[in-house]
């Protein structure tokens, strides 16, 4: 063969394989804070607006049965990032100044030295950045809460985009933590947006990341609503006292006509502002054609902490009750999963990353263990879950679930329950069921022991 035409010959050959190869997907990720799992209109169980939700819900995936591995914002967020579960990749505690519980005012000086600036997720642990590398462009907008020493923060972490919060929640429009400026501009502290409601803040800013990005994108979207505000009302050091969750007046008083309480109407207009900013967002990833191949996952990171209640479930937010620890979760692929899907199939956040990492044709060095797996076969209901069992800790309050079967232990109340038969986790049966007890108990154990031997991480693991 000539050597031109042997060289139009490859170049028409790459071409081909070049326009065979799928094109990466989009990859937004929001997680909201402290939403309980009934916290969607389209359940239709509460007079909760989330027109947006609900229009992913029904174009997408919705799975019922979606886990988190703690029942608080830290540990949960950290396994989101890494894929391991808290106890591997060392923050299974708040990264928290409890001093605030007594309406304490921290100085700039004793922030600086506090756990909330000190501690964070272990430098040797890598996140999602990590793993999508130079094919994406990484972005964080929102609620990090991994850590705010300059080593813990987004930039440093895989991410080349972050504006937020680096500690677990601010008043939300002067965007303080008790008394400390917590909003950041990648490494810096802004007060770009100063007065500006965070929900608001936040739209603005994904929308500026997306509209900017000129290659496949990944946005890890966090907002803090509908977590209440981080600041005190009239006396700081009454509980009863504290602000609680804000939103703009309108979207409050949009609910007056069903909600009698003054503070759940704010819980619920919170997240109806929430969904509105989730809605533009979307609306701008049309405009630009990247609907069909955007992958978008929605959940929360914990149960919600009793506003409005989280029933059928028991408990809520910081327990080991289903209530703390079951959390709403939707799907949205429109070139790759079916429209208007319900799984009760047995998933967790710990499949969050195995499943980008999969449709990313990317990975960890070999030595990451990670502890989840692809769902996307099981959002599309081509296969059941690899999800058999689970375990948490939180302290001295541990469960564990296995099957449809769960085991909780814990100083204000535990037991065995059949969750196929008895959601609200009513009628204890370890009596009844002494043997599948015994399992639980045992198999609990044995997690507990696999991840004592797990490489140590901090930072409150002591070695």
């Amino acid at each position: 063969m000539k050597p031109l035409l042997r060289a139009l010959v490859l170049c028409l050959f790459a071409s081909v394989l070049h326009a065979a190869a799928p094109a990466l997907p989009n990859i937004l990720l929001i997680v909201s804070d402290d939403q309980g799992w009934p916290d969607l209109g389209c359940i239709g169980s509460k007079p909760i607006r989330t027109p947006t939700l609900d229009r992913l819900a029904a174009e997408g995936v919705r799975a019922t049965s979606f886990y988190v591995t703690w029942p608080a914002c830290t540990p949960s967020r950290g396994s989101i990032l890494t894929g391991r579960y808290p106890q591997r990749n060392g923050l299974y505690d708040m990264v928290r100044n409890d001093m605030t519980n007594y309406g304490h005012q921290f100085t700039p000086d004793e922030y600086a030295v506090s756990p909330e600036m000190t501690l964070g997720l272990d430098v040797q642990e890598k996140t999602l950045g990590n793993l999508l590398g130079d094919k994406y462009e990484r972005g964080v907008v929102g609620k990090w809460d991994m850590g705010q020493a300059r080593r813990y923060l987004p930039l440093q972490r895989g991410f080349d985009f972050f504006y937020g919060i680096g500690n677990n929640g601010i008043d939300y429009y002067t965007h303080e933590r008790y008394g400390v400026h917590s909003m950041f501009r990648g490494n810096e502290r802004t007060k770009d947006h100063l007065g500006t409601y965070a929900t608001d803040a936040f739209e603005q800013e994904a929308l500026r990341f997306i509209k900017a990005s000129t290659k496949p994108w990944l946005l890890y979207l966090c907002f803090n609503a509908p977590h209440s505000a981080s600041s005190f009302g009239a006396d700081p050091k009454d509980k009863k006292d504290r602000v609680g969750v804000q939103c703009p007046k309108e979207y409050a008083d949009a609910y007056k006509d069903t909600i009698p309480d003054e503070k759940l109407r704010r819980y619920y207009g919170a997240v109806t502002r929430m969904d509105e900013a989730i809605g533009r967002i979307m609306s701008q990833i049309e405009a630009k054609g990247q609907k069909q191949n955007t992958l978008t996952l929605f959940m929360s990171d914990n149960g919600g902490s009793g506003n409005g209640g989280n029933a059928p479930l028991k408990g809520s937010k910081s327990t080991m009750w289903e209530g703390g620890l079951r959390v709403p979760f939707i799907a949205h692929w429109p070139a790759q999963l079916p429209a208007g899907r319900t799984t009760d199939e047995f998933l967790t956040s710990l499949e969050i990353l195995p499943t980008i990492q999969t449709i990313t044709d990317t990975t960890f060095r070999s030595e990451t263990q990670l502890d989840g797996f692809d769902m996307l076969p099981v959002l599309k209901g081509q296969r059941g879950s690899q999800r058999k069992h689970m375990f948490w800790q939180r302290r001295s309050d541990i469960a564990a679930r296995v099957g449809s079967w769960k085991w909780v232990k814990s100083a204000k109340g535990g037991g065995l329950f059949n969750l196929a038969e008895d959601l609200g986790e009513t009628t204890d049966l370890s009596k009844q069921a002494p043997d599948k007890l015994a399992e639980l108990q045992a198999a609990w154990n044995q997690w507990r022991q696999e991840m004592d031997q797990t490489p140590p991480r901090g930072p409150f693991r002591d070695y």
